[in-house]
């Protein structure tokens, strides 16, 4: 599986950002997809996750209510919508794909897009 994002960028505090990414290869075997984070000096964390089958969602604390997740199966394509950004929202966004791996999963990362927000 492969995965290219696109849509980061510089953004003042209270705008809003679309990041995408774009699947291809062996999609057939995703579990689910989601969208990790990493500002400097701070380990990566999770944002939000979507099943691929259902499309049951979950959010991070620090992001519901103002971040929303959201694939096209036609286009193999995800999509997140972040809305009121904070300056604390900066950081590398990565794409992430959990794929059927034998008896377990297997994470597949893209490459990172850089969002920031400016105060």
């Amino acid at each position: 599986v492969q995965l290219v994002e696109s849509g980061g960028g510089l953004v003042q505090a209270g705008g809003s950002l679309r990041l995408s990414c774009a699947a291809s290869g062996n999609t057939f075997s995703i579990l689910s997809m989601g969208w990790y984070r990493q500002a400097p000096g701070k380990q990566r964390e999770l944002v939000t996750t979507i099943t691929s089958k259902g499309g049951s969602t979950n959010y991070a604390d620090s992001v519901k209510g103002r971040f929303t997740i959201s694939r096209d199966n036609a286009k193999n394509t995800m999509y997140l919508h972040m809305n009121s950004l904070k300056p604390e929202d900066t950081a590398v966004y990565y794409c992430n794909a959990r794929v059927l791996w034998g008896l377990g999963s297997y994470d597949y990362w893209g490459q990172g897009t850089q969002v920031t927000v400016s105060s």
